[in-house]
């Protein structure tokens, strides 16, 4: 949805100054929170009891929703807020008045930008709040009732067309939104939440994350990796990142940075890797971390992250996953503390421990020629952890994401391509006849007309280029483009296919890639 902005800022450079406020340190000339909400916020938020304001005490968000609040602030009410006092009150309003971790499960995807992800919410809010964005940034709010309805006038007050809108002018939209949603999202997202206040009184000091993490990781389109990553202490809930490690094919994925935590395990990071700036957006509790790191300049560029403390007991990956029956194959466990011989169930056998420490140990396996297919639970010592999968042949091939969005861009303009970046799982059947995933396996990719408009428009001549050995795909530069007819630009409709060899025997699977033009409003929570 199209917003106008008063203050001279665009929505591409807000996005920007809000992302890296959000992932850097404060600066300790900064005033403290509670002095910016008097001398800046009262202005418009009027004092309550119990040293409360208006409409600002009556809400529970993530970093990145406070963030966007403030910044909606700067935009449409011409706030004046410094950097500094702005990651200030990011801060303390996440800290107070944030989420628990229950209360994000099943939507961190909208923090951690995975941006193909297809959401599940009911039709009515799907019809009436996941329209004009996702679902999963009503989800990541908590409100009473009476401030749910304020954001339903909001609404209609700030963006009046809303009702003559696709899905809006075939019913009556703001009535349901009142007499409907209102009720359902102040009894599905309240305010007051035990979890909440269970959480602010158990969650764990920020000193408690210092110290040496193994991780793993997986990047479409270039494969598994694993390393260290150490913190050290920068501040209060600050910290200096440096991590080492690299991908299965021996390149480096090395680089330092800082990191700053919200809420208690709100891990949000700023680390140069080999030259490239990623962040990190992770959960944080206990020994555990989990989340996504991403390129700050193209999110579509990310991996899937888990560690565990090093010290503790944990086993966090097997790269690679699988094995094909009557094979042999070198695979390495990831983890934290790995004490004791490896077992990887029945019919799979350890030929040799190549290389073994508390983070990493490397064997030579063997799977026997009659190994029965699928899942087999893989334990060290006491220590159990991801499956690896026992495959005579592969049954099925998906393409992963199955629905994806590619952007335009460049072409003269400031506004960088979105890439599409694929992988291909391949999926066998068990002995009961059920499938199961083997895992991701190499493959070579292409692209092709989705329908007969998309032929007739050769899309696959203007749309972009895939990477046959990679399955990334860079689309085409923005702009009109005089070779297409009427001079459109170009966008396109396209199908993915996925083609894995199994022993001579090629196997296929499609997925389907919108490419579509530039994204223009970026907010952290999409």
């Amino acid at each position: 949805m199209k917003r106008k902005l008063r203050s001279g800022m665009s929505a591409s450079l807000l996005a920007v100054a809000a992302c890296v406020a959000l992932h850097s340190p404060p600066s300790l000339a900064a005033r403290d929170a509670q002095t910016i909400l008097q001398q800046t916020c009262q202005g418009c938020h009027t004092p309550k009891a119990d040293n409360a304001l208006s409409r600002i005490s009556h809400q529970r968000k993530t970093p990145e929703g406070w963030l966007m609040s403030i910044a909606r602030m700067q935009t449409m009410h011409g706030l004046q807020i410094s950097d500094e006092d702005r990651r200030t009150l990011v801060k303390y309003l996440a800290d107070t008045q944030g989420l628990a971790p229950s209360e994000t499960d099943g939507v961190r995807y909208a923090m951690e930008r995975r941006l193909n992800t297809v959401e599940q919410f009911d039709d009515q809010t799907s019809q009436m709040c996941g329209r004009c964005h996702s679902g999963a940034r009503v989800a990541l709010q908590r409100r009473p009732a009476q401030e749910w309805e304020r954001l339903v006038n909001f609404h209609l007050g700030q963006w009046p067309s809303l009702e003559y809108q696709a899905l809006s002018r075939d019913r009556d939209w703001f009535d349901l939104a009142r007499k409907e949603m209102v009720p359902l999202l102040a009894k599905r997202y309240p305010l007051d939440n035990p979890a909440w206040k269970k959480w602010l009184s158990t969650a764990p000091k920020s000193e408690a994350l210092v110290g040496d993490w193994s991780f793993s990781g997986h990047l479409p389109g270039k494969g598994e990796l694993a390393g260290v990553m150490s913190v050290s202490a920068d501040g209060s809930d600050t910290f200096k990142v440096s991590v080492k490690g690299q991908y299965a094919d021996g390149t480096p994925f090395n680089g330092d940075g800082s990191a700053i935590l919200y809420t208690g395990y709100e891990w949000r990071g700023n680390v140069s890797i080999d030259g490239v700036t990623m962040r990190q957006v992770f959960a944080a509790q206990g020994n555990a971390m989990q989340g996504r790191m991403f390129e700050a300049e193209h999110d579509e560029r990310g991996l899937d992250f888990v560690a565990a403390k090093q010290g503790s007991s944990r086993l966090l990956a097997v790269q690679p996953g699988y094995l094909k029956a009557g094979s042999e194959t070198e695979v390495t466990l990831i983890g934290s503390g790995l004490t004791g011989k490896p077992n990887f169930g029945k019919g799979v056998e350890v030929v040799e421990i190549v290389e073994q420490s508390p983070a990493r140990i490397k064997v030579k396996l063997k799977a026997a020629a009659n190994a029965q297919p699928g899942l087999r639970a893989v334990t060290v010592g006491t220590l159990k952890g991801p499956s690896l999968s026992i495959y005579n042949k592969i049954a099925s091939v998906k393409v992963v994401p199955e629905f994806s969005v590619a952007r335009i861009g460049e072409g003269g303009g400031s506004t960088p391509k979105v890439q599409g970046r694929f992988d291909a799982e391949a999926w066998g059947k068990g002995a009961d006849g059920k499938p199961y995933r083997i895992g991701v396996f190499p493959a070579q990719w292409k692209v092709e007309a989705f329908d007969d408009r998309a032929r007739e428009d050769e899309d696959v001549k203007f749309a972009g280029t895939m990477q046959a050995d990679t399955g990334v795909f860079t689309p085409g530069d923005a702009g009109p483009n005089p070779a297409r007819k009427m001079s459109t630009n170009n966008a396109g409709n396209l199908k993915v296919i996925a083609a894995v060899d199994d022993a001579g025997k090629s196997l296929t699977g499609e997925g389907h890639m919108i490419v579509t033009v530039q994204r223009w409003n970026n907010p952290p929570i999409p």
